[in-house]
Order: structure tokens, then C-alpha cells, then sequence
């Protein structure tokens, strides 16, 4: 008898033993789903972050200003890659009896000279002269925004480029449209009104590494005979101001006071980037 119990002990203690064990393996189980469910539930927030690419890219779709004309508003509106222009479209033209025809014949000529060209800087099309004159005005402002937005990235519209540019210039000049700095970047700028006896002559360029790359009249004399001569001479004066890069250019045959307007303006603007 005495000899028995040391057995039984053993027995026992070899019995919780493994039922500790069973008890041990019969609860992993039941942790795994758990985990397989938080690692489930980690994967679809790092699935919803990646789509990140193609984030603007330099591309973009830009809408001028509307530029009425004796026969209706002309707007246009631009898609820019890259700095480039690579698309165009007339979201307004003149309508309404002789004016369908001409838009439908002239709209899509300036649409391809518009991609071509890159810049506003684009020849009338033959017989739709106040229609081409109204997209050229509504396409520099469309690439005025452009220049004014890639500006705005260096230094929030301007607001700190007071070191190498000049205070003084802040007042509506087009200084906040600057990229980089001491006139070597892009500038948008606008010269003075300048009074002629058939009305005011505003001209606005845009000057890249000190260069003019484009020109394009803001105001100019109209009504009467007026509008026949702004239609015959802006584009040729817009076209000098580039060619020469100056103000120093020949007056249009035909519209001296408006010429003389023009280059008063235009030599006011060249003033400002010049600083």
C-alpha cells in the first residue's frame, strides 16, 4: 500500500500535465482568425493611398477673358502640357446670320494657329477681322493666367520679391506675374494709358530674359471708322513691338494717333521691367 501512492501521484500529475497542454493548444486556434482579420483590414488603406500619380504635371485647362467685338464676345479657352499649348477651342464667337458662316470658317483656323504658334502672336484670318481680333485679345489673356500661376508658385503673387524687383512696382503692373527674379524670368506687364484724340491705347507684353515675346492692346479707339482702323493697325503694331523689342517702331499707315498711343504704352511697360 505504502509503495502505490508515489504511482498514483505520478499518474495524476502526468494527466494535468497534458490537460494543461490540450487546454494551451485548443486556444490557439481561436487567436489566429483574429490576427488573419487585422492584417485582412491593414491592406485595403495602403490600396486607397497609392493612387498618387499624374498630379497636375505642368498640364491644365485655362479659360480667357471674353473680348467683346462689334459682333459679339469672343472667349477662348486653352489645354496647356508642359508649358505648351495643346489645344484650343472657342467656347464663344459671333452668331446669328452672316456671322455663323464666318465663325465656322474662322474659329477652326485660329484654333490650329493658336496650337502652332504657342503664343497669341497669330496672323487674322482673311474676312473675320474683328472675330480674330476678339480671340487673339481672350487667348493672351488665358496665357496671362498661365504665366500668373506658374509666377504664383515662386513667391505667392509677389508678395516677396520686394529684395530685386522694386516696391514701386506693385501698383497693377502685372509685378506679382514674375518668375525668378532681376528680370531674368517671364514678366507680364502692363504700360499706361496713354490719351489719343480718338481714345485711349493701352498695350500689355509679356517679357521673358528680357526679351518681349508677346504684345497684345488692351484698349484701343473704336466706334465709327475707329473700329476699321484698330482692326488694321493693333495686330501689325503687336507684331513690331515683338519683332523690335522696343518702342522704337513705325507708326501704321493710316493710324498715326493710334500708333503714337501705342508705343507711349508700350514704352511705359518696358519702363516697369526695367525696373
Amino acid at each position: 500500500m505504502r509503495k502505490s501512492h508515489p504511482v498514483r501521484r505520478a499518474v495524476l500529475a502526468g494527466a494535468a500535465t497534458v490537460s494543461g497542454i490540450v487546454l494551451l493548444l485548443s486556444l490557439k486556434p481561436a487567436s489566429d482568425p483574429g490576427a488573419a482579420s487585422a492584417a485582412g483590414g491593414a491592406a485595403p488603406p495602403a490600396a486607397a493611398q497609392s493612387p498618387q500619380g499624374g498630379r497636375g504635371a505642368g498640364s491644365g485647362t485655362v479659360t480667357g477673358d471674353a473680348a467683346d467685338t462689334q459682333y459679339g464676345p469672343v472667349q477662348v479657352r486653352l489645354t496647356v502640357s508642359g508649358g505648351k499649348i495643346t489645344g484650343a477651342e472657342a467656347v464663344q464667337a459671333p452668331k446669328g446670320g452672316q456671322s455663323d458662316q464666318v465663325t465656322d470658317n474662322a474659329v477652326p483656323k485660329l484654333n490650329q494657329a493658336a496650337v502652332s504658334a504657342g503664343t497669341a502672336d497669330i496672323d487674322a484670318v482673311s474676312g473675320a477681322t474683328y472675330t480674330s481680333a476678339g480671340y487673339k485679345q481672350s487667348l493672351q489673356s488665358a496665357l496671362d493666367k498661365v504665366a500668373a500661376a506658374s509666377a504664383g508658385q515662386d513667391s505667392g503673387e509677389g508678395s516677396g520679391q520686394g529684395s530685386g524687383d522694386g516696391t514701386g512696382q506693385g501698383s497693377g503692373d502685372g509685378s506679382g506675374e514674375q518668375q525668378g527674379g532681376g528680370g531674368q524670368g517671364t514678366q507680364v506687364l502692363t504700360g499706361d494709358v496713354a490719351q489719343t484724340q480718338y481714345g485711349p491705347v493701352q498695350v500689355r507684353v509679356t517679357v521673358s530674359g528680357g526679351r518681349i515675346t508677346a504684345a497684345e492692346t488692351l484698349q484701343a479707339p473704336k466706334g465709327g471708322r475707329s473700329d476699321q482702323v484698330t482692326a488694321d493697325a493693333v495686330p501689325k503694331l503687336d507684331r513690331a513691338a515683338v519683332t523690335a523689342g522696343t518702342a522704337d517702331i513705325d507708326a501704321v499707315s493710316g493710324a498715326t494717333y493710334t500708333s503714337a498711343g501705342y508705343k507711349q504704352s508700350l514704352q511705359s511697360a518696358l519702363d516697369r521691367a526695367g525696373g
